[in-house]
């Protein structure tokens, strides 16, 4: 299984690698058009290496966002919260930490491994192109009507171009006197033409690809295509300019039998790529077929579609943005913000307090938009900000650094008007990435879970009833003195409750008008099993439910109050869940929405 951090890399070089299969593709249907096309074809598969699809879906998702409607105000209430709460404290306990190290190392060892590589070719290169440079200096300047700089040198061991921005022309010493004058005039022609392509400034391109990703042998072998096809468009530029082809070759074999030549990093020269190969193309003097309108229009098609490709999957893949309430007056949730906020660290050892249900407490109730809490870590205000359920909690805690396993944090936070939960959240969403500069977003992991599945095909437990249409509930409390539950059972919708157990040493639970998948999420940390849960019952509608257990000792899930001795009798999660409510778990693997926290710092001075 790949590191997570590596990831991004993974998918980069697939799609890079993908890339040069279908560039080598198209060079095989061109294979008798100009060298020209072919070129520009592999050196676009190595420009792939430096230009990451996730760019192109970036642009999509930029210009594919909308906005949608707000979402009605949900009621989680202080029950749900109670039971996720507890894990998230104890989350840095758990075995976690010893397989995060060794997930960590991998991808230190593979980064320090690359590094070693990379510095040794760059330094390789480098005191290459320091010795040509010192050559140049010691070089006598030649009067040659070509419009750039030519130089000569007995160090030189060919003709060749040196330089990107400011080339000039390297020619060994006395080479006029060992070549006829249209063998001369032939190797100035390939050599200027180097110069008008700029091949050098593409060879410095695909060098640097072959710097950052030296151990994907796919580069290497591009090089070599890059360096065939250049040196056959230049060979077909000398020809279609009017020199004979046979005083071109024998100026090639001349200049290999004299100089004894070798390639030469960062000089385009006249001897590279297959001698042999071209020497017997320029002899034959093939006719090069002008493309076709199949041809064009098959590049063009491919060129849009690498280009136009990403683009649309990010525009599919947008986030939907949603507008806060119409009575808000605010369409971007950009703007959702608290109208003042204070955020302070807290070094007191006084309980943790809250007036609004990020944990243990009451049943959220709107009071004015106005929000209070003390002496509570950067998880818990982020587990709330973006409605972090269950057991995904522990999957966020191991990104956060060092310094928020031990600071915490007092907020005071007033917004306008009389906000919903939902608007809360988005405010305080704004908040952590105006003050703790936190920036994050949402990746599909494969992932162990728990699946709920149903015991028997279309049936659900005695517990588990879909709720009636002609029983209206209200989504929140009235005031701070409605009870939640009335005659031992929720009073409200869309929300999970502890109700009265029938005996000491149990748990018992309950809701009205909520689906399955809102009852796995719940249950996911509650549960204690360690894994998030997911429904694939494929059960639709919104149910109510009653479910009772067993207590769990490990008091993950013990509401304030409750007798801390198991009852024996009572059934375990997973009994009461499959009897009651006819749903079993399932251990699999599946897609699941993770938070990735791409950066956070220590809060801003107010």
């Amino acid at each position: 299984m790949i590191p997570r951090e590596l990831e991004p890399l993974a998918n980069h070089l697939w799609q890079s690698t993908l890339f040069a299969v279908v560039a080598g593709l198209l060079t095989l249907a061109l294979r008798r058009n100009r060298a020209q096309i072919r070129y520009c074809l592999w050196l676009a598969a190595s420009m792939k290496f430096l230009i990451p699809f996730s760019l192109l879906l970036m642009v999509g998702s930029y210009f594919g966002r909308h906005y949608a409607p707000a979402v009605a105000p949900s009621l989680v209430p202080a029950a749900v919260e109670q039971i996720t709460q507890p894990f998230m404290a104890s989350a840095p306990l758990v075995t976690m930490p010893s397989r995060l190290g060794a997930a960590r190392a991998l991808p230190a060892l593979l980064c320090g491994i690359w590094a070693i590589g990379f510095v040794i070719l760059v330094s390789s290169w480098w005191r290459r192109w320091r010795r040509i440079r010192s050559e140049l200096l010691t070089a006598n300047a030649v009067t040659l009507r070509t419009g750039v700089p030519v130089v000569s040198s007995s160090a030189f061991r060919e003709p060749g171009v040196f330089g990107v921005w400011r080339p000039v022309l390297l020619l060994p010493e006395g080479i006029a006197g060992d070549l006829t004058t249209q063998q001369l005039e032939a190797i100035l022609a390939h050599e200027l033409c180097h110069i008008r392509r700029r091949d050098n400034l593409a060879m410095a391109m695909h060098t640097a690809v072959e710097a950052l990703f030296w151990f994907h042998p796919l580069v290497w072998w591009l090089g070599a295509r890059l360096l065939e096809e250049r040196e056959r468009a230049c060979d077909e530029d000398v020809l279609r300019a009017g020199n004979e082809p046979e005083a071109y070759a024998e100026g090639i074999l001349r200049i290999c039998e004299l100089y004894l030549s070798a390639n030469v990093p960062y000089v385009a020269g006249v001897t590279g790529a297959n001698l042999r190969k071209r020497i017997e193309q320029i002899m034959s003097q093939q006719i090069v077929q002008k493309l076709d309108g199949y041809r064009k229009l098959l590049l063009a098609a491919v060129g849009v579609l690498a280009l136009a490709l990403p683009v649309v999957v990010g525009m599919m893949h947008a986030p939907v943005v949603r507008a806060q309430a119409a009575n808000q007056g605010q369409t971007n949730p950009a703007t959702l913000k608290f109208d003042v906020a204070s955020v302070k660290p807290n070094k007191s050892n006084e309980p943790p307090y809250s007036n609004f249900p990020l944990g243990p407490g009451d049943v959220y109730v709107r009071n004015g938009g106005y929000f209070s809490a003390t002496n509570l870590p950067l998880v818990t205000y982020i587990v709330f900000a973006y409605k972090i359920m269950g057991n995904m909690a522990q999957y966020l805690i191991p990104q956060l650094p060092d310094w928020t396993k031990t600071e915490k944090f007092d907020i005071q936070a007033r917004a306008e008007g009389d906000p919903g939960k939902d608007q809360m959240r988005m405010m305080m969403r704004s908040l952590l990435a105006d003050r703790f500069k936190m920036a994050v977003h949402y990746e599909n992991r494969e992932l162990p879970v728990f699946a709920f599945v149903l015991v028997k095909s279309g049936k659900t437990g005695p517990q588990l009833q879909p709720h009636p249409a002609e029983a209206p509930c209200p989504t929140e409390p009235a005031s701070t003195s409605t009870p939640a539950i009335l005659n031992g059972t929720p009073q409200f919708c869309n929300g999970i409750y502890p109700l009265p157990p029938s005996m000491p040493g149990r748990l018992h639970f309950g809701a009205r008008n909520v689906t399955v998948g809102f009852i796995a999420d719940t249950f996911s940390a509650g549960a204690n099993l360690g894994r998030p849960m997911v429904d694939q019952t494929g059960l639709t509608g919104k149910f109510d439910f009653s479910l009772e257990w067993a207590l769990d000792v490990r008091g993950t899930n013990i509401p304030a109050g409750t007798d801390s001795q198991p009852d024996p009798t009572a059934p375990t999660f997973e009994e009461a869940l499959r009897d009651q409510l006819g749903i079993k778990l399932q251990s699999t693997k599946a897609s699941v929405s993770v938070l990735v926290i791409d950066h956070v710092e220590r809060p801003s001075e107010n």
